[in-house]
């Protein structure tokens, strides 16, 4: 933030003041043992404040159940924080509204939108049982401050940048942060803390067009101002459709309520604006409806949700083709090295955890790299896709079909007993060596080594590596036995004194099991 601008606005003799009621009322406040009675003193003294207070708070606007007669019954009946947030409201309107001049700067629709922004943000707290509503309300009466004052200390300068963003607060702080270094939530706040005023409002004034993440101090508070800032221009009649659009958006999002607690509340706001601005003497229009507004934004809501359905749909599809194409070998369009990797980790470690079987089985195509030799890499690739379409019609939905890598493939089997496991083996043995494949001008018959490996009991594999090793190590015995067929892998009980570790170990005293 750039401090010698912040310095230079507070320092103009143009920057509205804090009535001298309202200082003595926030001094008396900040008193460690406050003097009730001197508070009402304070606010009786100026008839006027004294008499719109108690307007107020005999009005709908707080529909108490009996009337209050004094300050100091208003100050038992609602509390300090009330009464002292009415003064400070009541008193700055005042005095900005009468000393309000020159061109540029429309004065009503100023507070106009801060008024129907207070109403939004003191309902939406007590909705959310923030604490604070009344600060939810000043808060959001006062936020745009910051716009006032540089408008009255830039004057023309200002108003260029306020007529170039068209009504886009957002853009307005982009353009003013651009020239000046500030935007005017952050002189708001400069002003308001110049004022005295307590952080409980100097805060979500700063704040009050980009909410502090979670857990922050004021959090809560900060964002119930904003999304009342955004009640406030709805409502102000500056940029309906958008501003609607994003109302419902950031309100199911940060409040969780769904679109008729919305238009509920938005129905609520505009009643009780009305009561206010009689009370506040700003000028609302009395004859808009809500369905007016919901009318005039419906189209352009309905076209703005159906855009980003289509959006968020192709974005589905778009990641669901690149998640596909990063997990399938393209030539069998089976599952890829790194997909088999992932899913057997996963599955190994819920047998692990919940006493499950779990099957694998390894597949190394016989004499691969003589078909290759003598017919071609064609010859091969095709005798690769034909392999491929015989594992993935012979699984589940639930296991998994994979290239393992050149010539070598994997199953992994849920559920599946070793037993199991080596009998789906034997079935896709059979039927790969009873099929030709035509591969050109030639017809090929091919056959497979199969290694099949299971979690059993004793858990005596502890990792999916150790899987992998012991099918490896079953095909090899199945190659050593003339290939074509399938060896199971059987692992002896581990001795106590063996450290649970020890793979290779382990894998040197196992015994394979005869053909299935």
């Amino acid at each position: 933030m750039n401090e010698a601008f912040i310095t230079r606005l507070k320092n103009a003799p143009q920057l509205p003041s804090l009535p001298a009621v309202a200082m003595e009322v926030l001094e008396l406040a900040r008193q460690d043992n406050v003097d009730i009675n001197r508070i009402a003193r304070t606010i009786q003294n100026d008839a006027a404040l004294s008499a719109k207070i108690l307007k107020t708070v005999n009005s709908s606007f707080y529909g108490l159940p009996k009337q209050v007669s004094t300050i100091n019954h208003a100050l038992v009946i609602l509390g300090l924080q009330t009464v002292r947030t009415l003064a400070l409201g009541f008193s700055l309107v005042s005095t900005i509204k009468a000393d309000a001049r020159g061109a540029g700067f429309d004065y009503a629709a100023f507070w106009r939108r801060g008024l129907y922004g207070g109403v939004a943000a003191r309902l939406i707290a007590k909705k959310r049982k923030i604490l604070q509503t009344e600060e939810a309300f000043l808060c959001c009466l006062l936020a745009d401050i910051g716009i006032l004052s540089m408008h009255r200390v830039l004057g023309a300068e200002y108003d260029a940048l306020v007529t170039e963003s068209a009504g886009d607060q957002n853009r307005l702080c982009e353009l003013c942060g651009a020239k000046y270094g500030a935007d005017h939530a952050e002189v708001g706040a400069a002003i308001a803390a110049h004022w005295k005023l307590p952080p409980v409002l100097v805060t979500p004034i700063a704040h009050h067009h980009h909410p502090l993440s979670p857990g922050e101090p004021l959090a809560p508070l900060v964002e119930t101002v904003y999304l009342g800032g955004l009640c406030g221009e709805l409502f102000a009649g500056q940029q309906t459709r958008a501003t609607l659009a994003r109302l419902r958006g950031e309100i199911t999002r940060r409040c969780q309520w769904d679109s008729k607690t919305v238009d509920a509340l938005l129905e609520e706001i505009l009643q009780q604006t009305r009561e206010a601005a009689r009370l506040f003497d700003i000028p609302v229009d009395a004859g808009a409806t809500l369905q007016d507004v919901l009318d005039q934004a419906n189209e352009a809501l309905v076209q703005i949700n159906l855009e980003a359905q289509q959006r968020t749909a192709q974005m589905e599809r778009a990641n669901a083709e690149l998640q596909h194409l990063a997990t399938t070998d393209g030539l069998t369009k089976l599952a890829n090295r790194a997909r088999f990797d992932a899913f057997l980790s996963q599955q190994f470690a819920l047998a692990w955890s919940q006493g499950r079987h779990l099957g694998l089985v390894i597949i190394d195509v016989d004499h691969f790299k003589n078909v290759n030799d003598t017919y071609g890499h064609q010859a091969g690739d095709t005798i690769l896709r034909h392999v491929g379409t015989v594992l993935a019609s012979a699984v589940r939905s639930v296991d998994l079909a994979a290239r393992y890598g050149g010539e070598e493939f994997a199953l992994v089997l849920i559920d599946t007993e070793p037993d199991a496991a080596a009998r789906v083996a034997e079935i896709i043995r059979k039927n790969l060596a009873a099929q030709h494949v035509p591969c050109g001008a030639q017809t090929l018959s091919i056959t497979a080594s199969f290694g099949v490996v299971g979690t059993n009991a004793q858990q005596i594999i502890t990792t999916p590596e150790m899987m992998v090793l012991a099918a490896d190590r079953a095909v090899y015995a199945a190659k050593q036995a003339g290939r074509n067929c399938v060896r199971l892998f059987r692992p002896k009980p581990r001795p106590a004194s063996a450290p649970s570790d020890a793979l290779g170990a382990k894998i040197a005293t196992v015994l394979v099991g005869e053909p299935t």
